[in-house]
């Protein structure tokens, strides 16, 4: 876009829709145009794969969790028989923050989830909170999710255990690499084995009980070695609570359907509400069973075999194809999980963005309709966690679910107080805030109650995480979420100052330029050094050429050449004894600057020779950088440079 003097107009200019190809293109596909991004939207059987990934996958880990946490107390093999119950209070806890965050789908079409709800009705600091709380959570979904599917290839394959963390990071970057091809794309590749998976579960869990029902199950055949017998204590309270916020690891993705309803085909809120209900039901019912029947075949929890494997090869007679499939299909299911990450956390990072507490960058979309500095940073921070925390589910595991309860919560906290707001609007009014418009609503009470009920739950669940996982690692998040919380404000704030620096309100007329004074740096005398010459000369009559000498010989060389090509204009040199460079030139500006008038413009021009290749500027002292970093925090200087293409 470009503005005629002329006439004042604006002139659109469209750029060439088909440029050529490049590396990117080849990588993540040819750039869609912002017209396309309605296209862009995916149906209910496809969000299914894109959003509900990361709640499925956990069955792959949940139950082993809570069985691991009653063996490594000491509890003994007795203690796994509360395996079932709290499964069945797992379950009754996820019905509860479906249902709630069903009404969430429906009042907040816009997506957001927990951070839109909380910051229309609880204020800044909850919304901030939740957003840390949640993005927290994404990366730690990776993270746990990619450690946990390389453990399901391992556990089939015992020798790839030394190169577990490389293969987990380079998952992380593969997928990485899919989302930055479109949402769209990439749910149509993790479509078909997210299915599989579900096929491949439900094949497993029903061959499983009616194996049990008929006798013929039989248990674990050589398991995994875990001595129980040597810290034998008694199971208690603090230690089912324990087990429980474990197994709570099951909850974590139900969120994300709520965080991502724009990807959705319209009816948005509708199509996301289905796709709810589905991955509800469909984790509630593999969840429960692969809890059961964990506990029928006497598995044993381990990191050298995961439980899902241990139920395959005994529900499925062993290590044939049916067996491989299936651990197959939960390791990709695990891997994929990361997906649900890669396309709510740069959509969360953009709301957060957009208002201000994160850099702007992240509210870019990249030539896909993706936000791929969001996409691309979650892939970098999710694999150094994985490097220090070498790609163990068990030692990741205590930092997952705290944030994503904490949201929870919040979120349930903020629908209550927007369902007490509704009940209080007469019938003709209307409330409008940022994420949507509030009306009055006839259920109000009963719609409160269920987001209030949910609200507590949770609640009451992120304290049993906070003090039974205290210890393990969950004091790590119990502080980060707060540093985080001051990093947004004090990225908030610094915009909110520039962008009053920068307000032309009650902004008085400014002093018009009457002289620019200009100052050419001269290194050498060169052809670089005469087209910066010609240019500097436009600026304005006052040109001084600035030279600083720290040999004496080439100085006069310098004198003698600008004498024959300087065009009369004044050559300043300075002596630098001590052979500084950019401290005499700032010196000699400060002096300037000591007597220029409030109305007088300098401008530092800087000639920059540029070469053929990139690596000839290594052979070169950077000196027109350095230059020009030094300069750039001086006020009222303007700093130019000017190439010569060698």
């Amino acid at each position: 876009m470009y503005i005629d003097n002329v006439s004042s107009t604006t002139i659109l200019e469209k750029t060439d829709p088909n440029p050529p190809k490049s590396w990117r293109q080849w990588l993540i596909g040819r750039p869609l145009q912002t017209a396309d991004a309605p296209h862009q939207t995916i149906s209910k059987t496809i969000g299914l794969a894109v959003f509900a990934s990361d709640a499925l996958s956990s069955t792959g880990y949940a139950t082993q969790e809570i069985m691991m946490t009653l063996a490594l107390a000491g509890a003994g093999m007795g203690a796994m028989s509360y395996v079932g119950p709290i499964s069945i209070a797992i379950i009754l806890l996820m019905v509860i923050v479906s249902i709630s965050y069903q009404q969430t789908i429906h009042a907040y079409p816009g997506g957001g989830g927990a951070y839109i709800v909380a910051r229309d009705n609880l204020g800044e600091l909850p919304a901030q909170t939740a957003g840390a709380a949640l993005l927290t959570d994404y990366i730690l979904t990776v993270a746990v999710s990619i450690s946990s599917g390389v453990a399901q290839i391992i556990s089939a394959f015992p020798l790839l255990e030394p190169y577990k963390v490389i293969m987990a990071v380079v998952m992380v970057l593969m997928i990485m690499l899919i989302n930055l091809r479109g949402v769209k794309e990439s749910g149509r590749v993790f479509a078909i084995p997210t299915y599989f998976f579900v096929v491949c579960m439900f094949i497993t869990v029903i061959v499983g009980l009616v194996r049990y029902f008929t006798g013929s199950l039989g248990t674990v055949v050589n398991p995994p070695e875990f001595d129980f017998a040597t810290t034998m204590g008694s199971v208690t309270p603090f230690l089912l609570l324990h087990a429980f916020a474990s197994g709570t690891s099951a909850l974590t993705g139900i969120e994300a359907i709520s965080n991502g309803i724009t990807a959705f085909r319209e009816p948005r809120s509708k199509n996301a509400g289905i796709t709810l209900v589905w991955m509800s039901a469909i984790l509630g019912t593999l969840f429960l069973g692969i809890s059961f029947l964990a506990g029928t075949i006497a598995a044993v929890p381990s990191e050298s075999e995961t439980i899902i494997s241990q139920l395959a090869r005994t529900a499925l007679g062993g290590q044939g194809l049916p067996y491989l499939l299936t651990i197959g299909a939960t390791a990709v299911i695990l891997l994929m999980a990361a997906n649900t990450a890669f396309a709510d956390f740069p959509r969360l990072g953009a709301l957060h963005a957009g208002d201000g507490f994160l850099p702007r960058q992240l509210t870019f979309r990249g030539s896909r309709l993706v936000y791929s500095w969001g996409i691309a940073a979650l892939g970098i921070i999710a694999s150094l966690l994985i490097i220090v925390f070498q790609a163990s589910v068990t030692r990741l595991i205590p930092l997952y679910a705290i944030g994503v309860f904490l949201s929870f919560t919040l979120s349930q906290t903020g629908m209550a107080r927007r369902w007490w707001k509704s009940g209080h609007l007469k019938i003709d009014e209307k409330i409008v805030e940022p994420g949507s418009t509030i009306v009055h609503e006839r259920h109000w009470m009963v719609k409160m109650m269920i987001n209030g009920f949910g609200a507590v739950c949770t609640f009451i669940v992120m304290l049993v995480f906070a003090v039974t996982k205290f210890l393990d690692g969950a004091w790590i998040i119990i502080l980060l979420v707060p540093v985080m919380v001051s990093v947004f404000f004090t990225i908030h704030h610094h915009y909110k100052s520039l962008a009053q620096k920068l307000s032309l309100e009650n902004y008085s007329s400014r002093p018009s330029t009457v002289r620019n004074r200009v100052i050419l740096l001269v290194s050498g005398v060169h052809r670089g050094t005469l087209n910066a010459l010609d240019y500097a000369r436009t600026l304005g009559p006052d040109v001084t050429a600035l030279h600083v000498s720290v040999d004496h010989i080439e100085a006069e060389k310098v004198r003698d050449k600008w004498n024959t090509y300087g065009e009369g204009v004044r050559l300043v040199i300075l002596d630098s004894p001590y052979r500084l460079l950019v401290e005499p030139v700032l010196g000699y500006i400060e002096k300037i600057n000591a007597i220029r008038q409030p109305n007088e413009m300098m401008t530092i021009v800087v000639p920059q020779f540029i070469p053929s290749h990139w690596w000839e500027n290594l052979l070169h002292n950077q000196t027109a950088l350095i230059l020009r970093f030094a300069l750039l925090f001086k006020p009222n200087i303007v700093i130019v440079e000017v190439p010569y293409q060698v």
